[in-house]
C-alpha cells in the first residue's frame, strides 16, 4: 500500500483511501511513520477523506500510528471522516484521544503555536 504525503506547514498529511481493515495497511502506515520520524518530522495529520470503510483492526491501526508519535514526541490528529467512520470513533470513544478535525487544512491549523 502506497500512502500518499504532503507537506503544508510543517505538518506532514498522510492520505489513506479505500477500506481501512489492518493487514497489510497497518505495516504501511508503521513503516511511513518511522520514517516520518527518522527525518524529524513529528506533527502529523491523517487525511480520512476517502475512506469508504473501517473496521475495529483499522481503528487499531490508528491508535498504534498514535501511539508511535506520540512516544517518539509528536502528534497525530485526524481529518476529513466520513460519516460511518466518525460513528465509529464516537461509539468507542477514540474522539476523547484523537482530535478528529471536519477537513485537513483545520487540522493543520491546530498544530499552530
Amino acid at each position: 500500500m502506497n500512502i500518499p504525503s504532503s507537506e503544508h506547514n510543517g505538518v506532514t498529511v498522510l492520505a489513506l483511501d479505500g477500506a481501512i481493515l489492518g493487514g497489510p495497511e497497518a505495516s504501511a502506515l508503521n513503516e511511513e511513520l518511522h520514517r516520518l520520524i527518522d527525518a524529524g518530522k513529528h506533527k502529523v495529520v491523517i487525511d480520512l477523506g476517502n475512506v469508504a470503510l473501517m473496521n475495529s483492526s483499522g481503528l487499531g491501526m490508528l491508535i498504534g500510528a498514535y501511539t508511535t508519535v506520540k512516544n517518539n514526541g509528536g502528534d497525530l490528529k485526524l481529518a476529513a471522516l466520513n460519516e460511518n467512520v466518525r460513528k465509529l470513533i464516537e461509539m468507542t470513544k477514540l474522539h476523547t484521544i484523537f482530535t478528529p478535525y471536519d477537513g485537513v487544512e483545520e487540522a493543520v491549523a491546530s498544530f499552530a503555536p
